[in-house]
């Protein structure tokens, strides 16, 4: 393993209402990649997706930091904005010592997320 400590990590899905929320979903990521370039602890970032499901996944040095980086900022913003974007939200956060590739952590999100329907 890369690291010798355990990370922090965690997987989120968006699932889109419509697609036309592809814009403002893709706004929101933009100005939260400019929030994460200079955030404490962040070890790696990375998105993919397609049509109305969208994945994020990212990997901290301590819970302390991640949770500075969601209630703040450009990240904080994105959340307020996720129930007029967003059907559905799924997160899971969990401690490894490396970074899931996308199958696994697919997996892990549909098997432990906790997830919320939005209306």
């Amino acid at each position: 393993s890369l690291y010798q400590y355990d990370m922090v990590i965690t997987i989120t899905s968006i699932r889109l209402k419509n697609l036309w929320k592809f814009s403002p979903l893709s706004l929101h990521a933009l100005k939260i990649i400019q929030q994460m370039k200079d955030q404490p602890g962040l070890l790696q970032f990375k998105k993919t997706g397609l049509g109305y499901l969208h994945y994020t996944l990212s990997a901290w040095e301590n819970e302390a930091d991640m949770k500075r980086f969601s209630a703040s900022g450009a990240h904080l913003a994105a959340m307020k904005d996720t129930r007029k974007i967003a059907s559905e939200l799924s997160t899971y956060t969990f401690e490894s010592d490396q970074i899931p590739d996308w199958k696994t952590a697919k997996q892990l999100l549909k098997a432990n997320g906790k997830t919320i329907t939005l209306n």
